[in-house]
């Protein structure tokens, strides 16, 4: 079982990733979403400092922009009102250029893991006039959904292609593709690492939305490993779905021998408290009773109060199910 954590400002220092790694952690996740590669070098001396104090050879993975759409960059956070007006595009936040063509009235956007839910009203060049239905705070770089309506951003953009560059001289174990669509995004990616000269880093496949999902028996022969990242899912679909998709992916998994990672808000609660909720941990434990090869923490450690916490968390509940698991074996032979 492998367990991860999201480098990030609670945990970017030595001490608290060697304090990380004594938790059980055995696999960091660099979000590239925010930054590229060559920002990260602090970050990265710091997490081999931290593997060699405690003699470890920790798994990193690099989690690429990929055709996710995200807002740009805002001079300051904007505090958004339920009710009022909101400008994207040209005039306003910025958003990329392909949501100004493909949007219509009523289409409904969620922006940052849906926290906050706009409606367009209209679309005048390359402006988009939008009524806010769910406020909230909304920061830079923030994540896009646009429910039910398939668009087509190129599977890489011209930074993942940078950072694929650095990738094997900084020591990326894997990489983290989001929202795949179908094989041909796994195809792009296995290319361009071929063409870096970093073959054997492995290729872990996000399911973020219904497209990916709908294909995941396709996706299987190209990806080392399949992500269920829960957050976009859950974006795409009705929260009451998520659950069944979940359990139907890991199906499709178990059955052809395929790994697979559970993510997201698996301890949400710990972003601000010291101990978890009863329901956080049962996720947890049925996750591994579901099959899950790989589990990851992402805000709960990278700007999380008690990322040590929360691995440890993490990792406890997950070694109980496994000795559930082989209880249960036991009892059956």
């Amino acid at each position: 079982m492998e367990y991860y954590g999201t480098l990030g400002p609670s945990c970017q220092d030595s001490k608290l990733l060697s304090a990380l790694f004594r938790e059980g952690m055995t696999g960091v996740r660099l979000n590239l979403s925010h930054m590229g590669l060559e920002g990260c070098a602090e970050w990265l001396e710091h997490l081999r400092q931290a593997a060699r104090e405690i003699t470890i050879q920790p798994q990193l993975l690099i989690d690429l922009q990929g055709p996710e759409l995200r807002i740009g960059a805002l001079d300051m956070p904007v505090m958004l009102q339920e009710g009022e007006s909101l400008l994207l595009g040209e005039g306003g936040v910025p958003v990329p250029e392909l949501l100004s063509h493909a949007l219509i009235p009523g289409s409904e956007l969620l922006l940052d893991d849906g926290i906050i839910r706009l409606r367009t009203v209209c679309c005048t060049g390359n402006t988009i006039t939008c009524t806010v239905l769910r406020g909230g705070v909304l920061r830079s770089r923030k994540s896009i959904a646009v429910p039910g309506m398939q668009l087509h951003p190129p599977t890489l953009t011209s930074s993942d292609y940078q950072n694929l560059k650095l990738a094997k001289q900084c020591g990326v174990t894997g990489v983290m593709l989001p929202f795949v669509r179908g094989p041909e995004d796994l195809r792009t990616l296995r290319q361009a690492l071929r063409a870096v000269g970093a073959p054997e880093i492995q290729v872990f496949a996000k399911l973020e939305n219904r497209a990916g999902l709908a294909r995941l028996s396709e996706l299987l022969p190209y990806a080392d490993q399949i992500v269920i990242a829960r957050g976009d899912l859950g974006n795409d679909m009705p929260l009451w779905e998520l659950p069944a998709a979940q359990k139907e992916a890991a199906v499709a998994c178990r059955k052809e021998n395929k790994s697979f990672m559970v993510v997201t808000q698996l301890l949400h609660s710990m972003h601000h408290a010291a101990v978890p909720t009863r329901a956080e941990v049962l996720d947890i434990f049925n996750a591994v009773l579901d099959g899950a090869s790989s589990l990851m923490l992402t805000g709960e450690t990278a700007v999380g109060q008690y990322p040590v916490e929360a691995m440890r968390y993490l990792v406890q509940t997950a070694e109980q199910a496994l000795v559930y698991l082989e209880r249960e074996k036991g009892e059956k032979a």
